[in-house]
């Protein structure tokens, strides 16, 4: 029995798949991946309050040498942390004469302009004015009010996460030709998981579809992100018929966020967060959209202690396994937003 649907756990994380069936004999998924379903989900994750936050990249690239740089819908941005350790934020073009301070190097807590000199200690000086900044252990965020547009909240909508002290957590960032609610779309479409990943995922049924089965074009936009996030029955695909099943949940907390919560089965309260922050428009005037994807694992298996001793390297494995999907998601967002831009998009 399945240990994500029975709600118990066997000795062991693996399971043995008993009746594996190959790729194209699974059940298709394409009449439950209803366009108007994902479209209504979209359509709830873009009316919830962002408060003008954006996710600029991971805590662990806070140097103490250079500052995070990052494009956000065109608006050059710099992070770095001060000689007290906390971080500071604002815009990444030097008030003086327009160096680029992503270049810059950080000394003692300063960035000091490499064109001539002219250095920000984090506050208001010669034009330049700080930007609300918040580090929430993982990643780092910037509210940009010109550019979200909306009543400004103090602090950005950051899931509910494992307790970091107990965890392990790994961030993951590519950029892709589309926007953010591509990306969004691709998130709240968990039917394609088994097709298009068939390396990672197997054995996918969608338990749930939340508010989403039933409610009208115009209805449950106010819902909240729990009330309407898609249940899915999975198995993560170690080696052969080698598996681990789970239960997840995705939700849409604001409107460039989706979070994946295992709620049954290993790993239970890990989270994988997907953040679109859109970038600014390439050479060809196509929109640019950066993926920063948080993994955050934690588990009450006594052999998790153990592993969480080699951490850089379950990074990088984490890495190196958001990589792989993110290849093809992103060409689902890229192809997505392709059809969109020609009146071609058939959903």
């Amino acid at each position: 029995m399945n240990p994500a649907r029975s709600g118990r756990r066997g000795r062991y994380p693996l399971s043995l798949r008993r009746n594996p069936v190959s790729w194209e004999r699974q059940r298709p998924t394409w009449r439950e991946a209803r366009p108007a379903v994902i479209a209504r989900a979209l359509k709830r994750a873009q009316a919830r309050p962002s408060g003008n936050w954006f996710v600029v990249g991971a805590t662990r690239d806070l140097r103490d040498d250079r500052p995070l740089a990052r494009t956000v819908a065109g608006a050059e941005v710099v992070v770095w942390r001060d000689a007290e350790g906390r971080p500071v934020a604002g815009p990444g073009v030097c008030p003086h004469l327009g160096a680029p301070l992503r270049d810059s190097p950080v000394r003692c807590g300063t960035l000091v302009c490499h064109w001539h000199g002219l250095s920000l200690r984090g506050g208001p000086f010669a034009g330049w004015e700080p930007l609300p900044v918040h580090d929430d252990g993982v990643l780092v965020w910037v509210r940009l009010d010109d550019v979200g547009g909306e009543p400004p909240l103090a602090e950005p909508v950051v899931p509910v996460r494992p307790a970091l002290s107990g965890a392990v957590s790994a961030v993951y960032v590519g950029v892709g030709t589309c926007e953010p609610e591509d990306v969004v779309a691709n998130r709240l479409d968990p039917w394609h998981g088994a097709w298009f990943h068939p390396y990672s995922f197997v054995d996918l049924t969608v338990v749930d579809e939340g508010a989403g089965a039933s409610a009208g074009a115009g209805e449950g936009v106010g819902a909240s992100a729990d009330a309407d996030g898609f249940t899915v029955d999975v198995s993560f695909r170690l080696a052969g018929r080698l598996v681990v099943p789970v239960r997840a949940v995705f939700t849409a907390p604001e409107p460039r966020t989706v979070v994946m919560r295992i709620v049954e089965g290993e790993g239970r309260g890990s989270v994988v967060e997907t953040h679109a922050t859109p970038l600014g428009p390439d050479d060809r005037g196509r929109p640019r959209t950066a993926v920063v994807e948080a993994i955050v694992a934690a588990s009450d298996r006594p052999g998790f202690v153990v592993a969480r001793t080699a951490a850089p390297l379950l990074r990088l494995v984490m890495r190196t396994a958001a990589g792989r999907l993110w290849r093809d998601d992103l060409a689902y967002a890229e192809r997505r937003w392709h059809l969109r831009s020609t009146g071609r998009f058939p959903g």
